[in-house]
């Protein structure tokens, strides 16, 4: 960049340097894909945080300490731990902005691509003040609550826009009936109510994220974990029951492949859930449990999306200029 181009930097970064590179479909691909990989390290990292009681490893925010910006040797492994997860927002927020960069330089022109982009950034900066936010109330339970659930939303977004870099820009075409669509709409419906009421148990749990009194939600812990289940079990039997719909009117293979990756999924994640209730919730299983459910919810997206089919859209004709008229009969006819 010489110092000439500075000033068109400076008033647009992202059409200055979407004007001089244009990415390679499989870059920007891989762009939306490590950006909701680090969507999901996040979540996880910040189950670790809270299962190795290091919540409140740094005591305050924005800074660590009232006096220091990151953590201190006295604060001990809590405050590197804590102090590290704060650290990776970093890495995401890099990764969304590659994502972003990577839309805005493609061509043709995205619009749709940088608007998913951009909804993650919002989400990352909203999230990381409602962190903030739960840092200061002490751990109230129902803004961890809400912490996770907002994760869960960056998830989807970071989802949905992974599917339309490997998706043209077409009218999407349905490759199922209505029927089938509003079966998994319901499948969707039940997937983000069980992640809530598991936000819930969670809220009533053991694992209040410090090793020191922390309020909990005051309902029965025991009978939320009893709902959480039924409501998985409601979640399977609406897979399974999508299966068998999808084999009966021949559906194509990619609604059907999603649909029985995550049946698989959710067997797996019932097998963890069960084993950490009857284990008196060993802190491994329930990060296990909580990296499932995020895998589980990209892949009830995943089936979503499948339903439908978006090609490339076909090139704007473009106008042929007219013809000039002859000057004069004399010069254009015949001789």
């Amino acid at each position: 960049m010489t110092r000439a181009d500075a000033p068109s930097f400076l008033r647009n970064p992202l059409a200055f340097v979407a004007a001089r590179w244009t990415p390679d479909p499989r870059i920007v691909r891989r762009a939306a894909l490590t950006a909701l990989v680090m969507s999901v390290v996040i979540v996880v990292t910040g189950g670790a945080v809270r299962l190795t009681g290091s919540g409140l490893g740094c005591p305050t925010w924005p800074k660590c300490t009232e006096d220091s910006l990151h953590n201190t040797a006295e604060m001990g492994v809590h405050g590197y731990i804590e102090f590290g997860n704060r650290l990776l927002t970093y890495v995401l927020c890099a990764a969304v902005g590659w994502a972003i960069v990577a839309a805005r330089s493609q061509k043709p022109y995205r619009r749709s691509l940088t608007r998913l982009g951009w909804a993650q950034f919002w989400v990352v900066m909203g999230n990381a003040v409602l962190g903030g936010i739960v840092v200061l109330v002490g751990l109230n339970p129902y803004t961890v609550a809400a912490h996770f659930l907002l994760s869960s939303a960056l998830i989807a977004v970071a989802t949905v826009m992974w599917q339309r870099t490997r998706e043209g820009d077409a009218e999407p075409r349905p490759l199922v009936g209505k029927a089938v669509v509003q079966l998994v709409w319901f499948l969707v419906a039940a997937s983000a109510l069980l992640i809530a009421v598991g936000t819930v148990v969670t809220g009533a749990g053991p694992h209040a994220g410090d090793s020191s009194e922390v309020a909990r939600m005051p309902v029965d812990w025991e009978a939320v974990a009893k709902l959480h289940a039924v409501l998985a079990w409601i979640v399977v039997t609406l897979t399974f029951a999508l299966w068998f719909v999808l084999k009966a009117v021949d559906a194509p293979k990619g609604p059907l492949a999603r649909t029985r990756e995550l049946f698989v999924i959710l067997l797996a994640q019932g097998v963890i859930g069960y084993v950490q209730y009857f284990t008196d919730l060993p802190e491994v299983l329930v990060g296990a449990h909580m990296f499932g459910s995020c895998v589980m919810w990209i892949w009830v997206l995943r089936v979503l999306l499948s339903l439908r089919e978006r090609p490339e859209a076909a090139p704007k004709p473009q106008a042929v200029p007219a013809q000039e008229p002859a000057a004069s009969a004399s010069i254009a006819g015949p001789r």
